[in-house]
């Protein structure tokens, strides 16, 4: 264990650590600048931020947008695989395309699908009579709509990721219980409540912790489609750290922010494990 463990103090803990150690500071950017300690101050400046709230909120609606999304489609898209059987072997193959391409390829793809009037989307739209003229609606560049476009590509690339953990959840429930189930006259809809979704919780639960933490540290997918905006609506907290410490070069800011950010998901995390995963709920 000895290599894993110097390889995760030097990658993982040694950066935290130097994530913490800095957002104590107001460091210049300049290497080599000066540092000097100011305490708590960066934190304050973070959580008093108008900024920083709203990147937070955009952060968690941004979040709950892809993950029930995604888990709505990768549920019912599990379920049709499970009814087909062998039979959907080549479509569960197509279906994992989407998790080869880099999600900057994708948001770049999705850019041209969706940009306004010479967007793909909105022609299409236009032709079938849908919209009066292909600059009806601003995917990218109405700020009340922007953060359901953006979410798109993402949806788009990891829906089969949540598709082939709950299919793979799916085939460790044994037939038997569903075929009882079947017999004593339960419903599809009560097989999925009552009986699928809770022998499900384990399964269910690693994939929305695993998801909802990816999609909370969406970065290159937003940044290639709207760097950010129209009037920072697009603006994620992972964006805005970014800028903060890149573009306005305060190292000491987006390390208090980054570290704010760590504790809320860690947060996020146990609170959902506690809630969602309880292997001895049902004993």
């Amino acid at each position: 264990m000895a290599p894993a463990a110097l390889f995760l103090a030097a990658f993982v803990a040694w950066p935290l650590l130097r994530l913490v150690l800095d957002s104590f500071y107001d460091i210049s950017p300049m290497q080599g600048g000066p540092r000097e300690f100011v305490g708590l101050a960066n934190y304050a400046s973070a959580l008093g931020g108008e900024a920083f709230r709203g990147a937070a909120l955009r952060t968690v609606g941004y979040t709950a947008i892809v993950v029930t999304a995604e888990f709505v489609l990768g549920l019912g898209t599990a379920l049709l695989f499970t009814m087909l059987g062998r039979r959907s072997a080549l479509l569960r193959t197509v279906f994992l395309y989407p998790l080869m391409i880099a999600p900057v390829v994708a948001g770049l793809l999705w850019r041209f699908l969706l940009i306004d009037s010479s967007g793909i989307v909105n022609h299409l739209l236009f032709r079938v009579g849908l919209l009066d003229s292909p600059s009806d609606i601003g995917w990218l560049s109405d700020p009340g709509v922007v953060l359901w476009a953006v979410a798109v590509p993402d949806v788009w690339l990891t829906t089969s990721f949540m598709t082939l953990v709950l299919f793979a959840g799916l085939q460790n429930i044994p037939g038997d219980v569903i075929e009882a189930a079947r017999i004593d006259g339960a419903r599809a809809g009560t097989l999925l409540v009552r009986i699928i979704l809770p022998l499900l919780r384990p399964v269910i639960a690693v994939a929305l912790i695993v998801r909802g933490i990816d999609a909370a540290k969406a970065f290159d997918i937003i940044l290639i489609q709207t760097g950010g905006g129209p009037q920072n609506a697009s603006q994620t907290l992972s964006l805005l750290i970014y800028q903060t410490m890149i573009r306005f070069g305060e190292p000491g800011l987006a390390s208090a922010m980054g570290t704010l950010y760590l504790l809320a998901m860690l947060a996020v995390a146990t609170v959902a494990v506690g809630l969602i995963w309880r292997p001895g709920a049902d004993r």
